[in-house]
């Protein structure tokens, strides 16, 4: 039997009612999810922690297959899992159904084999509570707490999995309004916590490459699908460079989606959210090129959380 203490942070009277349920109310408004957890954090008195969204969903036995991944990698201080997403019915979540069928089987696990996954997510991870109070819990500094955390831990020399395993299923969001405060988040997030550890990162092999490759992808990929490509055709009267470069693309990032759709019987929904993905893709780049506008050229940082799912 494992050892369980469920606390829930500024709880509704609904929460209240659940006798096996810890319900803390801070003094004042935390402002962030990160600020919540760490408040809760010196209540914990368990081997390992699971931070948990509101939102997300969990399969039968998934904590218990996540204890035993941590008692089996003893050295581990925080590991995540595979994610997808709860509803598969709308434009924007389609799109991302498609983005985390494509992260999580190749790219999670190509940074699981190197031993650096780059972020332990924070809709639902587990961790060693020792490692976590040595680390001062979540800090509210950027955006995006789980990447700050996660960082942290490798930069304290500490080891972060991926277990491919194991399944959460998080609510994302349906509309372009609650898209747009997600990715708006994210990419403030992401750029803060690069300017954030650049210094102590750079010395961190493999961690160290995945940002500079995702900063290039981020920046010259969009480049030249928005303004080389169509430069190309209107120069050089050649239209089908931009046909040509977009089935490549679309190849490329559709052919692991649709392999790990057929073994869980999802195909039809993968082929039907592919051009949706490509939709998301765009509007995530322009998130990416107007927070990189506003954190470093501007100097004005995001500092209000806005819940976007």
């Amino acid at each position: 039997m494992l050892a369980e203490n469920v606390i829930v942070v500024d709880a509704s009277p609904i929460a209240k009612s659940y006798k096996n349920l810890s319900v803390l109310r801070p003094p004042k408004n935390t402002g962030s999810k990160a600020g919540a957890q760490s408040y809760a954090l010196p209540f914990i008195n368990t081997k390992y922690t699971i931070a948990i969204d509101a939102d997300t969903s969990l399969p039968h036995n998934v904590i218990e297959k996540m204890y035993k991944f941590m008692e089996s990698n003893k050295e581990t201080a925080a590991a995540s899992c595979y994610v997808i997403p709860k509803k598969v019915t709308t434009i924007w979540e389609r799109g991302r159904f498609v983005e985390y069928m494509f992260v999580f089987p190749v790219t999670k696990r190509i940074q699981e084999l190197y031993g650096k996954p780059l972020i332990s997510s924070g809709c639902f991870s587990i961790y060693d509570t020792h490692e976590l109070k040595a680390v001062g819990g979540w800090s509210a500094r950027t955006m995006a707490e789980d990447m700050d955390l996660t960082w942290t831990l490798y930069e304290k020399g500490k080891i972060v999995r991926y277990n491919q395993d194991v399944l959460c299923f998080p609510l994302e969001p349906e509309n372009v309004h609650m898209m747009s405060k997600q990715l708006r988040r994210w990419s403030h997030g992401y750029l803060q916590n690069v300017r954030l550890h650049w210094k102590k990162m750079r010395k961190i092999p493999v961690l160290r490459e995945q940002v500079i490759a995702a900063l290039c992808d981020a920046f010259l990929g969009s480049i030249v699908f928005v303004i080389v490509l169509p430069l190309n055709a209107i120069l050089f009267h050649d239209p089908l460079t931009i046909v040509y470069a977009l089935l490549a693309d679309v190849s490329f990032i559709s052919i692991p989606p649709i392999v790990k759709g057929y073994k869980m019987k999802m195909v039809r929904k993968v082929l039907s959210s592919l051009p949706f993905f490509l939709l998301l893709r765009l509007v995530n780049m322009y998130f990416f090129y107007n927070a990189f506008i506003s954190e470093f050229l501007l100097n004005k940082s995001l500092t209000k959380y806005e819940k976007g799912h």
